[in-house]
């Protein structure tokens, strides 16, 4: 079965059901335009016009729309949730590719951005540059990929193929991290490491090579 197509043999599943959120910020304040655009954005609501789109009819997703409409009424917007469901098996599909395309274009840009993160670890260990300060950075790095991923996760109700792929680079990077980590650890605990520390701080205290 290629994208977007669905068995028709099968009965009614999740794919059928959908919401259909319509809302207006006229006349209220910019921080709620501000807001319900991040919160749909972040569902990954797919608007069929303006001020109009489509999500999966599911329970955690029905509830945090259901909570939306409510803030938009109470600061003086309008809002309405209506839940259909999608029979035509080719306007279903239609949909169902656009989330696809979606989260698509979203994981493909992890993907582009992920090789920096190797190619750091691979540089820094290259110019033995092992470090403790190193490691937090390289860490900092790969939470906000994992965090990143996450969010997308969230929205990809239909499993967006290019998603394997992801995790399985994701992966790859916590492997590199570790590997990192290690070698952080092997090099600032080393009886040299330590030496050279330990004289660095005599130069910069001013104590070597003077008697007391």
């Amino acid at each position: 079965m290629s994208d977007g197509e669905v068995d028709e043999s099968a009965p009614a599943r999740a794919e059928d059901a959908w919401l259909m959120v319509a809302v207006s910020t006229a006349g209220a304040a910019d921080s709620l335009r501000v807001h319900v655009w991040r919160k749909l954005r972040g569902l990954g609501a797919v608007y069929v016009q303006q001020s109009v789109c489509l999500l999966p009819d599911r329970p955690p997703v029905a509830g945090t729309v259901r909570k939306l409409v409510d803030k938009v009424r109470a600061e003086g917007g309008t809002a309405r949730l209506l839940h259909l469901t999608l029979t035509d098996p080719v306007e279903r599909g239609e949909v169902i590719g656009e989330f696809r395309a979606s989260v698509t274009a979203e994981y493909g840009e992890v993907l582009a951005r992920l090789p920096a993160f190797f190619a750091e670890i691979e540089a820094e260990t290259a110019k033995g540059r092992t470090t403790f300060a190193e490691v937090e950075e390289s860490e900092a790095d790969l939470a906000r990929f994992e965090t990143w991923v996450g969010k997308i996760a969230v929205r990809d109700y239909f499993a967006a193929p290019i998603g394997a792929e992801v995790r399985a680079e994701l992966e790859r990077a916590r492997t590199a991290m570790t590997a990192f980590e290690a070698a952080a650890l092997a090099a600032d605990t080393s009886p040299d490491t330590r030496t050279g520390r330990d004289r660095a701080r005599l130069r910069a205290a001013g104590g070597e090579g003077h008697r007391p």
